[in-house]
């Protein structure tokens, strides 16, 4: 059995763009295009109701996909003719939800689960017509059906009877009848057979809860023979088909993990670990005829974070352990928030492009998929590439006639702001590099990936080109600077400093804004919530040094802190020196005391400890808010990032301005003097190169820095990977005009 070794993959993945550029190596898949489920809905439908696009197929054609929306009962159909720009197709009502369909000839089968209880589970094979848009016909399965799945010669179609438990019912445990099985049907001059079916016993099988198998995922290669998960049994089964036999079970065994993250406490930390972790794969996918690969993600008491490659005589022939994960740690996409299981691998598919068999396997948590390049026997999976996967990517197809991969996320955010289900397309490109990941971190002094996320301000070395210094916001819990290398490509993260009071990290802070002081170290802002109630905050401006120490801690007067609400600092720059040396901080929104419309950018005089301001016009929202994300010093005045707080199609304003400085004198805080209105030109729009990635367009544009060398960068924030795809965007913009 081999493993990925942690310092190959560091290795790897550190030399992606390099080894993908190079003309031995296989061509990366890139996103071309990014389609809303939310576009494809009925006539009449409440589009603010909840949708999916959970498991998806296509076509035989390749021009069509298919894709499972449980929350609507329907299944929807997206034309792909051009895959870059991904069409809406109508949709087809079902008599319950939709788990997964697939293509045989001119006709979908959908199964579709009528349950009326965990404890009383139904569930039919609705047979659609594709060109007919309507449902031909339907057969009773007797239970709740979860995965289907056709075999390669046509000859047969599988589907897991799942029954699912109630994890509502003695803390989810099993068993919980009635048991699940092993649904079967011959396909016959290209059409299912409904009198054909045959069941699969699969009770007495797993050794956790032998009379309740709960089958999760099924798949079949070339032989006919059926591979099975039983998830929470932790076991796998090998079912040959024409004969219905069970030829082989075994359980998937445990893994040993080290270096991973135990403690929600907002702090990656990787020196935990987890002796015999059950693997509890749910998808399964035949590599070729005697092995197959399977994702680990874990539904009762297990999960190993990774995936794993066995035969089918149950021998273990690779196992990723932690690797992906520390991948996902390096990129920025770990989920902190939700550490039980990690990133959660999930989706699996397997598939031919040229002369390479490739596996992708998905990170529900993490929002990612990983691709690797099958070399065979029990040699490890060479790593190739990772790609965003969009929110949640759960389904995966690949389409090899047409040099296509396609995930679907089933994760709908826009009950709280965020972004609905989408179906994301992704196509190989010979000669092309990877475009994501645009940045991501090196190893730190242990060995181990430097952890990351939330980048929430930049700025720049006053000396060395491409030298830039970011903070992370609240996400995290453990207020960091981190030094960054933005030659390299993609940008690395080489080097983080925590910040201390008194020796120990700094508590409470949400780091917003970074500035370079000429006497050394930075200038911080914390931005604070006065409005919170279980433990308000207030906006602080940080002096640093340069080992993270912090200095000093500077609050604004009373009277002015009363008039803040909990839109407080999200940028600091810096002008002048010595006695001249002015801080600007700006404000995200109106305070209390402000007009509608207009923001403060506060400015702070270290050498008098005094306090001014002078305000700024913001731009009036289409929906939602517009607020002030960034400042950056440039000639005689400041380049601000305004933006709305809108994402993917509903964001319309994301853009840099600048304002002049020239004779401008802040009005004191708390006098009588009317403030100066600052005047702003539009510097650039923002709008395309967030669109540029062919991804949704990402809310939180919160960074800009211009390096010594005037070149000018833009960074998104990711929130922690917490309701969002994780995905941060590194843009390198050039010298600004």
């Amino acid at each position: 059995m081999r493993s990925i070794l942690l310092a190959g993959v560091s290795a790897v993945v550190l030399g992606l763009a390099a080894t993908a550029a190079s003309v031995q190596a296989p061509a990366p898949f890139n996103r071309i295009s990014t389609f809303h489920v939310v576009d494809n809905l009925p006539a009449g439908a409440d589009a603010a109701k909840s949708t999916a696009a959970e498991i998806i197929t296509f076509t035989e054609d390749g021009k069509t996909l298919i894709y499972s929306d449980s929350p609507g009962q329907r299944i929807g159909f997206i034309d792909i003719t051009d895959p870059s720009a991904p069409k809406p197709a109508g949709v087809v009502a079902l008599e319950g939800e939709p788990t997964t369909s697939v293509v045989i000839g001119g006709k979908a089968y959908v199964g579709v689960n009528t349950s009326e209880s965990k404890a009383n589970p139904s569930g039919h094979l609705a047979v659609v017509d594709i060109a007919g848009r309507k449902v031909e016909a339907k057969y009773d399965l007797g239970g709740q059906p979860d995965s289907i799945t056709k075999s390669p010669d046509g000859s047969y179609l599988a589907i897991a009877i799942e029954n699912e438990r109630d994890e509502e019912v003695n803390d989810g445990a099993l068993p919980q009848a009635p048991a699940g099985n092993l649904t079967y049907f011959q396909v016959k001059n290209g059409v299912v057979d409904g009198a054909s079916k045959k069941v699969v016993d699969l009770t007495g099988l797993a050794k956790v809860a032998p009379e309740d198998p709960e089958p999760e995922y099924v798949d079949i290669n070339s032989r006919n023979e059926v591979v099975v998960t039983l998830q929470e049994n932790n076991h796998i089964v090998v079912v040959d088909l024409p004969t219905g036999k069970v030829t082989n079970h075994f359980s998937a065994g445990t893994v040993d993990l080290d270096h991973i993250d135990t403690k929600k406490d907002g702090v990656i930390d990787l020196s935990g670990s987890a002796k015999g972790v059950a693997r509890e794969p749910d998808t399964v996918q035949w590599i070729d005829d005697e092995r197959f690969v399977i994702a680990n993600e874990g539904d009762w008491k297990g999960g190993t974070r990774g995936f794993s490659v066995f035969d089918k005589t149950g021998k273990l022939l690779f196992e990723s352990g932690t690797a992906p994960e520390h991948l996902a740690v390096r990129l920025g996409h770990y989920p902190e928030h939700r550490n039980k299981k990690g990133i959660e691998m999930e989706g699996a598919e397997v598939a031919t492009f040229g002369g390479d068999r490739l596996i992708f396997v998905a990170s529900e948590r993490g929002s990612l998929v990983f691709v690797y390049r099958d070399k065979g026997g029990s040699e490890a999976p060479e790593l190739l590439q990772v790609l965003p996967g969009g929110v949640g990517p759960e389904g995966l197809i690949a389409i090899p006639g047409r040099n296509l991969f396609v995930t679907a996320s089933e994760t709908d955010l826009r009950e709280d702001g965020g972004i609905g289900s989408e179906v994301t397309v992704y196509e190989r490109q010979p000669g092309a590099r990877p475009a994501y990941p645009t940045i991501q971190s090196e190893n730190g002094p242990d060995g181990l990936p430097i952890w990351w996320a939330a980048l929430s301000g930049f700025a720049a070395d006053a000396k060395t080109p491409g030298k830039l210094y970011a903070v992370t916001d609240s996400a995290l819990s453990q207020a960091r600077i981190l030094t960054v290398d933005a030659t390299a490509l993609p940008a690395k993260i080489t080097a983080a400093t925590v910040l201390t009071r008194d020796g120990q990290p700094a508590k409470g802070l949400d780091l917003e804004g970074i500035a370079v002081r000429a006497e050394g170290g930075f200038w911080v802002v914390s931005e604070g919530n006065p409005e919170k109630k279980d433990n308000p905050t207030q906006n602080l401006l940080l002096r640093v040094g340069a080992d993270g120490a912090i200095a000093e801690e500077i609050a604004l007067p009373e009277a002015a802190a009363a008039q803040a609400t909990r839109y407080g600092y999200e940028g600091v720059a810096v002008t002048g020196a010595g006695d001249d040396e002015t801080v600007w901080i700006a404000v995200q929104r109106e305070w209390k005391d402000d007009p509608k419309g207009f923001v403060k950018l506060l400015a702070y005089k270290p050498a008098a400890k005094s306090w001014g301001y002078v305000r700024y016009p913001l731009d009036k929202a289409e929906k939602g808010w517009v607020g002030l994300s960034e400042l950056t010093a440039y000639k005689d005045g400041l380049v601000v990032i305004e933006r709305d707080n809108q994402v993917g199609p509903a964001a319309k304003l994301k853009k840099l301005t600048f304002v002049s400085l020239n004779g401008v004198t802040p009005a004191a805080l708390g006098s009588e003097a009317a403030p100066a209105t600052l005047t702003k030109t539009e510097v650039k729009d923002l709008l395309p190169l967030l669109a540029a990635p062919h991804g949704y367009v990402l809310d939180k544009v919160e960074s800009f820095a211009i390096d010594s060398a005037g070149n000018a960068f833009v960074v998104t924030d990711n929130d922690g990977v917490k309701d969002s795809s994780g995905e941060t965007e590194f843009f390198a913009i050039g010298k600004l005009n």
